[in-house]
Formats: structure tokens, C-alpha cells, sequence
């Protein structure tokens, strides 16, 4: 046998989207489609140079003598793989990563960094997409017709040096997910001015603003700011191009809104923010009950100004109206800015508010889809037991879809509960990649697919996809934080605590930020600074169950046992009149190291089916407790991946 030979090579690597999840379900169907894609893959090869070293499984494992050919071939792949896929399931899609640097040769196969990093690579990439490092996009820059867009340098696993990652924008792959940040236009709709200065006529505002930032994200040519980041600007003395480079904006769309009686008045005008000019402004007087149309104006005009093309079914999407009925869409823009408020007070008055459009309209798909979130926040947030609120979101969220099968937010909603309640992983997989599918610019559904992957222990997927919600939403407190957990998961603990710090500096008084914060300083043994952290967030929230549990485990984790009691006493009392969730009981008993009490309050946690469960099996808090067959069989019951 031939001595091992080391060479520059650029190494593709190629992996079949939720293999493992169809394979539980149809494995036939899962062979069947890895084989046409693997041929498709190698039939594609010949033509670039490219050699097929290995098949695994449901992937391809193949080398290039040159970046440009690997990158050339890779766009080949998916564009075929496109064409071939046609109503075929998302299962059939592939993923595909590039890296280029030295292998090593034994026999037939290759090994060394440059496999391993082309591996770590690809899951980063979007369902149908291709992602490449730094060295292969240094190579094939100017000499390829497709754009590139940064995506940061992601830690990598088990690689010690962080590398500068691109996705490869394809026109077929999706390409409000995959297209160039240097070619797509990032639109900012600051939030409209309520002219009037009526306070009745705020929520009216705030509404039109989200409506607008809706309807322009369904043209896939433009990327367009999240509701969350741009309401930071509300009331900001920040001019437009400030804020643009605050946003990563390169255009910006400002105006106000008037109302009186049945008529409405709207100003709006498109920015330059790196010249202050306006491509164009416009004020339109109309009646209330031509508002839906005036937003799809308004989108035509910035996609023209910008000269983006708007498809056929964009089109078709920009010019329907979810309710012909003015009040019903009101009070449905009433309830979100209510949903928005996040306290419990204000989530009961947004079901209200969502019912009341409702008896106004009882086809009205998005209100339905706006009291599935507020039950499902009400929750997650755990002011409501879950067996009381996720079955209602479920109803609500169904009742949506079966009324508009297209509404990304109603999939969403439902996906969160099949998540969360239902423990059904692979159909909350399905809701959140329709979700995607249907609104690529949704944050929300980026966000919630990563706390799956998270809870599946696919923490570079789960990485890359709140990443992706964070371009989409830079400033969201909920999303940095969201973040942060995910590099806590993966042990990143020093990532953590500058992602939280981060967020901090965003909102000083952000209570989930002070309250996670903790949780890398105790993996630390960073006793002081994380009670010091979680001593914030019980003071922020008013003494909250969620953080006093938290701030009990810290005392116990730190040795402060009898404060931890103390804490166990005062949820006991608080017990008796209010609702207190098993899983922060059994947390602080997993601080003190106790672990019969631990694994008693843990299956009162399951019987009440707590959602925070669902990342038991990554949470580096529970480790002390793996080794003890309990948790092994907690696991087993919980059906987790």
C-alpha cells in the first residue's frame, strides 16, 4: 500500500435534511430518498473534477482540487437537487459545507483538519444552501457569479480558532434565508408617529407599523427589520442614518399616521441613510377601510424604489386582506400590542381583545393565531398551568391554520405546543421549517426552532438558527438572551457571559438576562457573581417564583445551604394561594445535592407536563444527577430525542 500523502484539497461535504427524523417514521422512504440524492450528487461531480471519497449514510463525502470547482459544483448540486425535488418533502432537501486546506491521503479515503472543519461547516448552512469558510470565499471571490453573505464566526466544535463563515446566496435556495447582506436590500420601518397625539390612538400606530413590517417581509427580495428591534426606536431622538447603522439597514422607511373619525392619514418616505435622501415620499388620504390596500402600496412603492422585483404569488400575497371587517382588525391590533406587554394582566386583556375581533369577524385566521400565543405565552410564562393553557393555544393555533393554511405565525404558534406540551419533536419540526417556509423573515419561528434543536442536542444547528433570527431582529432582548442559552448549553461559558453582558447593554433592567446570567458563573464556581446576578433579577421581577427558585439553587450550588432552605420555605407558603410550578422546587433540591427530593419534584414537574423539561437532557445543571438510573428513566418517559 501506498505511503499516506498530504495535499491541498477543498473538501465538500453534503448531509440530508431530517434524515433521522423520517428514517423513525418511513425508513424505506428515508433510504430512498438519501440514494436519489447521492446519485443526483455524484452524477454532478465529473463535470467540476470533483472525486467521491465516501458515502455516509446520508451524505457524501467528496474532494476538488480547487475551491472554485467545489463551490461551482455545489451550486450545480442545489440547483438540481431543486429542480428534482419539486413537491417532494423538505426531508429531501441537502445541506452542503466547503472548507479548503490540507488532507491527508490513505488509500482511498482522506482525513485531517480540513474534513473535520468542512464537517463542522455544513450543518450551518440552510436547508438547500451552501456554506463556505473564509478560506474557500478568498478563493472564488470575483470569479463566481453568485453573492456571499457573512454570517460571522461561529465557534466550531473542536476547533480552537474561530473562521470567518459565508452562505452562498442560490436563487433557487430559498432566497430570503440565503441571499447576499451586501445585495439584498435590509430594510428599517421605524414605528410610525401617532400625529394625533390621541393616547386611545397609539396601539393604532404601533399596529399599522407591524402590519407594514409584515407585508414588506413577504417579498423574498428585500430583508426586512423585526417589529421587536424597531420599537426601540418608539419616541428615539436618533436620526434615521443612526439608527441604520445601528440596524444594519442600508434603507430606512419613516412616516406618521393620523386618524379622525372614519378617515386616516399616512406619510411615508423611503431613506438613503448614507446620503439622507429620500427615494421617494408620499402622504395618502384614505378611508379606514382601505388600510390593508394602503399597506400593500406602501410595500410596492419601497420595492419599486429599490428596484426589487416582486413575484407573482408575492404579489397575490401583498394584495389580500386577512378581514374585510375595520373593527375586527382593530381589536386584533389592539390585542398585539397587548400581547407585547408580556405581563399577565396584559396578555388576559389582548384574549379579550382577540375575541372581541373574533365575534366581529369569525373567519379572522390571525386573531385566532394571536390567542394561541397569548396562551401560550401565558404558559411559558407560567401564570397559567400548562394543562390549562397549551391545549387552548393548540385549538386556537388549529383553528388558524384550518382558516389559512399560509399564515407562518398560526404555524408557529402550533409548532411551540407540539413542542413544549405535546412533546412531539418531529411534528414541531414540521410546523417550524412550514413557518420558515412560508415567512423566511419571521424571527419568532427561527427562535423557536432553535429551542428545539437545543432540547434535540443539535447545538450547532440551534447556533445557526437564532443567529438567523438575530439578523433578522438585532435588537430583540428575548433573541440575544436566546442566544446566550444556546452557548451555555454547549458549555461555552465564556461565550455566555459576554452574550449576556451584551444584552445587558442593550437593557440594563432585563430581567431573563440577569437571571441566566447566573448559570455560566456557576458552571465557573463563580459563586458571588452569579447570586449577585440572580439577587438582580428576584429585585427586577418583584420576587418572581422563576427567580427566587433560581436564586435558591445559586445559594445551594454555592454552599449557602440554609438560604436555600429559606427559599424552599418561602415557595412552600406561597404555594398554599398561587400557583408554583414542580420544576423550580426540584431545581433547588438538585442545588443542595438532594437528590430523592430532586427526582420527587422533577415527576410532579412531568405530571404537569412543565416545558422547561424538554432541555433536561443538555441542561449542564442536572449533571450530577445523570449517572443515577432516575434520570435515565426521566429521560425515557419524557420520549426525549
Amino acid at each position: 500500500m501506498a505511503p499516506p500523502s498530504r495535499y491541498l484539497a477543498a473538501v465538500l461535504l453534503t448531509d440530508m435534511v431530517g434524515y433521522s427524523a423520517l428514517a423513525q417514521r418511513d425508513e424505506p422512504a428515508a433510504l430512498g430518498h438519501a440514494q436519489r440524492l447521492e446519485q443526483l450528487v455524484r452524477a454532478t461531480l465529473p463535470a467540476h473534477g470533483g472525486r467521491a471519497v465516501k458515502s455516509l449514510g446520508d451524505g457524501l463525502l467528496v474532494e476538488f482540487p480547487s475551491a472554485l470547482e467545489a463551490v461551482a459544483c455545489a451550486v450545480a448540486i442545489q440547483k438540481a437537487a431543486a429542480g428534482a425535488r419539486g413537491g417532494r418533502p423538505a426531508a429531501a432537501e441537502l445541506r452542503i459545507g466547503i472548507h479548503l486546506g490540507d488532507v491527508v491521503r490513505r488509500g482511498d479515503d482522506i482525513v485531517g483538519d480540513a474534513v473535520n472543519i468542512a464537517a463542522r461547516v455544513q450543518p450551518l448552512s440552510d436547508p438547500g444552501g451552501i456554506c463556505v469558510t473564509q478560506q474557500v470565499y478568498d478563493q472564488v471571490r470575483g470569479k463566481i457569479d453568485v453573492p456571499f453573505a457573512p454570517i460571522g464566526s461561529p465557534k466550531l466544535k473542536n476547533i480552537a480558532t474561530p473562521i470567518p463563515l459565508y452562505r452562498v446566496g442560490l436563487p433557487s435556495a430559498r432566497p430570503a434565508e440565503s441571499g447576499s447582506a451586501a445585495t439584498v436590500p435590509r430594510v428599517a420601518i421605524l414605528p410610525l408617529v401617532n400625529i394625533s397625539g390621541a393616547p386611545k390612538d397609539e396601539f393604532f400606530a404601533d399596529g399599522i407599523t407591524e402590519e407594514l413590517i409584515q407585508t414588506l417581509s413577504r417579498i423574498a427580495g428585500l430583508r426586512v427589520i423585526a417589529r421587536t428591534s424597531i420599537m426601540r426606536y418608539k419616541r428615539s431622538e436618533k436620526a434615521p442614518p443612526e439608527i441604520a447603522r445601528e440596524l444594519g439597514a442600508t434603507a430606512v422607511v419613516e412616516g406618521g399616521i393620523q386618524r379622525a373619525g372614519r378617515r386616516v392619514r399616512i406619510t411615508a418616505r423611503l431613506l438613503d441613510p448614507t446620503t439622507s435622501e429620500a427615494l421617494w415620499s408620499e402622504a395618502y388620504d384614505r378611508e379606514v377601510e382601505d388600510v390593508f390596500e394602503l399597506q400593500s402600496e406602501i410595500s410596492r412603492r419601497v420595492a419599486a424604489s429599490l428596484e426589487v422585483q416582486i413575484l407573482r404569488t408575492e404579489q397575490r400575497a401583498l394584495e389580500r386582506s386577512f378581514t374585510e371587517d375595520v373593527r375586527a382588525h382593530d381589536l386584533y391590533l389592539r390585542g398585539r400590542h397587548q400581547l407585547n406587554q408580556r405581563t399577565e394582566e396584559s396578555l388576559r386583556r389582548a384574549l379579550a381583545s382577540f375575541r372581541g375581533s373574533l365575534r366581529q369577524d369569525p373567519r379572522f385566521g390571525r386573531a385566532y393565531a394571536g390567542i394561541a400565543d397569548a396562551y401560550s405565552t401565558l404558559a411559558w410564562l407560567e401564570f397559567q398551568r400548562p394543562h390549562q393553557a397549551f391545549p387552548r393555544a393548540r385549538m386556537a393555533a388549529q383553528k388558524a391554520i384550518s382558516l389559512d393554511p399560509g399564515l407562518a405565525e398560526a404555524h408557529a404558534s402550533l409548532g411551540f405546543v407540539r413542542f413544549l406540551f405535546d412533546r412531539a419533536w418531529e411534528g414541531a419540526e414540521e410546523e417550524f421549517r412550514t413557518a420558515i417556509r412560508l415567512d423566511p423573515s419571521y424571527p419568532t419561528a427561527h427562535q423557536f426552532y432553535s429551542d428545539l434543536l437545543k432540547a434535540t442536542g443539535r447545538l450547532e444547528e440551534a447556533e445557526a438558527e437564532v443567529r438567523r433570527a438575530l439578523e433578522l431582529d438585532p435588537l430583540s432582548l428575548a433573541i440575544n438572551t436566546a442566544l446566550g442559552h444556546v452557548l451555555y448549553l454547549s458549555r461555552r461559558y465564556d461565550d455566555a457571559i459576554a452574550q449576556y453582558r451584551r444584552v445587558l447593554e442593550l437593557e440594563p433592567e432585563f430581567v431573563q438576562a440577569h437571571l441566566w446570567f447566573g448559570r455560566p458563573y456557576l458552571e465557573k464556581g463563580m459563586f458571588s457573581q452569579a447570586i449577585s446576578e440572580v439577587r438582580t433579577a428576584v429585585r427586577l421581577s418583584g420576587g418572581s417564583t422563576m427567580s427566587l427558585a433560581v436564586l435558591g439553587h445559586a445559594f445551594a450550588s454555592a454552599g449557602r445551604r440554609n438560604e436555600a432552605r429559606q427559599i424552599l420555605r418561602r415557595l412552600a407558603l406561597r404555594s398554599r394561594l398561587h400557583y408554583v410550578p414542580s420544576y423550580w422546587i426540584g431545581l433547588v433540591y438538585v442545588g443542595l445535592d438532594d437528590r430523592d427530593r430532586a427526582f420527587e419534584w422533577l415527576a410532579r414537574a412531568e405530571k404537569e407536563r412543565s416545558a422547561w423539561l424538554a432541555w433536561v437532557n443538555v441542561e449542564p445543571r442536572f449533571d450530577r444527577l445523570r449517572g443515577d438510573p432516575r434520570f435515565a428513566r426521566l429521560v425515557r418517559r419524557l420520549d426525549l430525542p
